[in-house]
């Protein structure tokens, strides 16, 4: 099969390997979309690794179950089965494990995709079967790629926050991640306020069902959040997907009393004055990607509204195209690319 690695330091290989085989709690999924995420070029970018170091990468995998293992009860997994993959596993014992949220595993996580387990940018992905997520048959497999991350990662956030069909939510950032948060916080009922600086990722908010799109070059986002809400008084929750130190306080400040911002984007610093806390009694709180359940509560959100995740997806590439796609992916000259396999 063919399989890409990154090496660090911006460099890539498509390489050759023999098909894998399952264990006794494994199987193995004919791919069919494997996503690029905007995360993944931390990976590209970071030191050379070589030998053990390297995995195959790609973290948001969707296709066909291909073999299983003796130990995989059909219940678990059958040939032929359309599924997505948690992107995670863990001793399978502690509370985090049992309660779906493996990535947070303090004895034996592993990352599939780009950390320290081989991931979905290959013909063959081998997983444990208990990391399966079933892909509703309505879905495509690039919506259910799109899921494995960035759109899971936004409903995560939305669900984080409580959001409920009489609020205002202001979502900052549009690119993937905040264009499904958008998406899904519309077809949770919510008035939609979408926020960034570049026009095309604006339209897509529009198309997407914003009921607001604010040009942050050409307003200030918080007056504009604050001029298109009741009374002045700014947006009942924010969720902030950019990792800009500024645009995370400005998520804050374009609350009103009471109002609840989510911290999506990762890395970076949040700094906040004392008055949007105490005085103003806001809440700030955190999101990284979902659960298991999550998933598949998402999945299903997806399916049962015909919402066209798809859409995300701006480019598509062939395995042995990849130093291609991610040198126009590092360039910001795509949007968000996906792998597609026959």
């Amino acid at each position: 099969m063919k399989a890409v690695f990154f090496l660090g330091e911006g460099k890539l290989e498509l390489r050759e390997l023999p098909d894998p085989a399952p264990g006794p709690d494994e199987v193995v999924i004919r791919m069919k979309a494997s996503g690029m995420c905007g995360s993944d070029l931390n990976h590209l970018h970071g030191p050379l690794r070589s030998g053990s170091e390297l995995v195959i990468e790609g973290h948001e995998p969707c296709g066909v179950v291909e073999l299983v293992g003796e130990a995989v009860r059909p219940s678990e997994a059958k040939v032929g089965d359309r599924v997505m993959v948690h992107h995670y596993d863990g001793c399978r014992t502690c509370q985090y494990c049992r309660s779906g949220w493996t990535q947070y595993c303090p004895n034996a996580r592993t990352v599939y995709g780009g950390l320290d387990g081989d991931g979905g940018h290959a013909d063959f992905m081998k997983v444990p079967a208990h990391t399966l997520i079933r892909l509703p048959d309505s879905l495509s497999f690039k919506t259910g790629a799109a899921i494995s991350c960035g759109t899971g990662t936004a409903f995560g956030a939305i669900k984080r926050v409580g959001l409920s069909a009489d609020e205002t939510v202001a979502v900052f950032g549009q690119g993937p991640v905040g264009l499904s948060c958008t998406m899904l916080a519309k077809a949770f009922g919510a008035r939609v306020i979408a926020i960034d600086v570049e026009p095309s990722r604006l339209e897509m908010a529009a198309k997407f069902g914003a009921d607001h799109v604010v040009d942050a070059r050409e307003q200030d986002p918080v007056a504009a959040v604050r001029e298109l809400t009741r009374n002045g008084e700014g947006a009942d929750k924010s969720i902030e997907c950019s990792a800009n130190t500024t645009v995370r306080t400005q998520a804050v400040q374009a609350l009103r009393r009471w109002g609840t911002a989510c911290m999506v984007g990762v890395f970076g610093k949040v700094e906040l004055d004392s008055e949007e806390l105490i005085q103003l009694q806001k809440t700030v709180v955190g999101s990284l990607t979902f659960s298991k359940n999550l998933q598949e509560e998402c999945a299903l959100f997806v399916a049962e509204r015909s919402l066209d995740v798809e859409s995300l997806f701006t480019d598509e590439f062939r395995l042995d195209e990849a130093e291609r796609a991610y040198e126009l992916f590092d360039r910001r000259e795509i949007g968000k690319g996906v792998f597609i396999f026959d």
